[in-house]
């Protein structure tokens, strides 16, 4: 039988990209399909030597060409990169559904969609950019003209997350780039497919070699601590765990480097008994399970008004067993597996863990059974939790999978100081018809983003971060052009 969801053919070995140049190593590590298990290709891990190299390289370019061309010509390249990116588009497709098991709708219609998207719109935004001028008048009668200029902050690390791949790292590199930085680029040991297709398109983008570079591995004594402890690097930008994130930012300490960090969440979504009633189920149901729970901004804690709460739990049950898992490219199907097996022991420990804090499982906290090939891959059930009280450890902790608690409140004080109540604060969602709560609420809620009767849009101008451990920092729009510029304040008095 013909395995699925292979990667295309020229993605069988997964190599570096150093100084426009693909490269091979002496060591490899498998890149393991989440769907069935199978080994899809060898990656070829870099070692301190070619994060040397690789560095030094983004230096040099910074130094040469790339550094004397114009916004408008960065802008061109980038949008070039984007070109590629939709010339190849089902190539991206596999890549990511591949490395990540996710449904091919969710690949086409945002991670590799949002790729391009990322691209072009920090493109023209930085085509925009421009700085302050302000005139003072002096004790002595003089005038002072005060202007401020955007220079590159230098050579930038980014590191990258598995969730979603593509998407993340062409957020982080197109401010960057277009800000006349270059960067070395270290993509998750999950997903190195869409990260080496990416260096192929800025490669046949004619992109200035040593501009972007990849190098695969892993975090710890391998390539991300390398990179991360290296003396030339300029700044970090960094996705991932708030443990991980803490341990960079230590790294990066003596040197005094400027980190960008968007870190975990244990979102809340509140439900008011004046809510839409089905529109709040559609949405929290897809705010809790998409993308198998993998997402950062996924509503792990859910409080609904008690006069609903009965009602919003059956609902919420019926239309969370509807769900379809599956094969990617199942019509309406709705969840994938997980990202490995190994992240899929330590969901499936939080669903024991529950049980044994007190949750009442209303459904899911298992194991789906298929009698194919997938069962030799990360599935699981979407699961929802009733019974714990805000302290238990599934309430604090970031689970990262498919799973929500849903809890009653009484009044908006209440449900305020629930939804603060953790070390987090990434995002949160509030589902009334009430437009003065909306506001009201909102503004009390200690994270990054709140969505009003929705959930995951926004609008790529407007700023993203957390608060606590959730990170450090705020990137989107010019938020991220001011982060990814060294900004320099010229005083001339005339």
């Amino acid at each position: 039988m013909t395995t699925p969801f292979l990667l295309p053919p020229s993605l069988r070995a997964l190599r570096n990209y150093v100084d426009g140049e693909f490269v091979s190593t002496d060591r490899c590590f498998d890149n393991v399909s989440p769907l069935h298990g199978e080994v899809l290709a060898q990656v070829h891990e870099a070692d301190a030597a070619l994060v040397d190299k690789a560095v030094r390289a983004a230096r040099h370019a910074l130094q040469g060409p790339w550094g004397r061309i114009g916004v408008d010509e960065r802008a061109a390249l980038l949008h070039r990169v984007a070109d590629v990116i939709e010339r190849r588009f089902d190539d991206f497709v596999a890549a990511e559904v591949a490395d990540t098991g996710r449904p091919e709708a969710q690949a086409r219609g945002l991670d590799v969609s949002r790729g391009v998207a990322n691209l072009r719109t920090f493109a023209d935004i930085g085509k925009l950019a421009h700085g302050d001028c302000f005139e003072t008048r002096l004790a002595d009668g003089r005038s002072l003209l005060n202007y401020t200029v955007r220079k590159p902050l230098g050579v930038v690390a980014s590191i990258c997350p598995w969730n979603l791949p593509l998407l993340s790292m062409t957020w982080k590199a197109a401010p960057a780039l277009i800000c006349g930085n270059t960067m070395v680029v270290k993509p998750s040991e999950e997903t190195p497919s869409s990260a080496t297709l990416l260096a192929e398109a800025f490669h046949e983008a004619g992109v200035p070699p040593g501009v972007f570079n990849l190098v695969h591995g892993f975090g710890a004594n391998s390539t991300g601590e390398s990179l991360t402890r290296h003396p030339d690097v300029d700044a970090v930008t960094f996705t991932g765990e708030s443990r991980t994130g803490a341990a960079i930012m230590k790294a990066v300490a003596d040197g005094v480097k400027e980190i960008s960090f968007e870190l975990g969440g244990k979102n809340a979504a509140v439900v008011f008994a004046d809510a839409d009633f089905d529109v709040a189920v559609e949405g929290v149901v897809r705010s809790s399970f998409s993308n198998s729970g993998q997402v950062c901004l996924c509503s792990e804690r859910v409080y609904v008004e008690r006069p609903i709460f009965e009602r919003f739990v059956a609902a919420m049950k019926a239309r969370t067993e509807a769900l379809k898992i599956g094969w990617p490219d199942e019509p309406d199907v709705f969840m994938g597996s997980l990202i490995s097996r190994g992240h899929r022991d330590k969901v499936l420990s939080y669903f024991d863990l529950a049980v044994q804090e007190g949750a009442t499982v209303v459904t899911g906290g298992g194991v789906p059974k298929f009698g194919d090939r997938r069962d030799e891959g990360a599935f699981v059930q979407p699961t929802i939790w009733t019974g714990l009280g805000d302290g238990a450890r599934c309430m604090q902790e970031e689970v990262f999978g498919p799973v929500c608690h849903i809890a009653p409140f009484d009044s908006e004080d209440e449900v305020i100081g629930r939804v603060n109540g953790t070390p987090y604060g990434l995002a949160g969602c509030v589902w009334t018809t009430n437009l003065s709560r909306a506001h009201r609420v909102s503004r009390r809620f200690h994270v990054g983003t709140v969505w009003i009767n929705t959930w995951f849009s926004r609008d790529l101008r407007t700023p993203f971060g957390g608060a606590g451990l959730s990170g450090i920092g705020r990137e989107g729009g010019r938020y991220s052009l001011d982060f990814y510029s060294e900004t320099t304040n010229i005083c001339v008095a005339a």
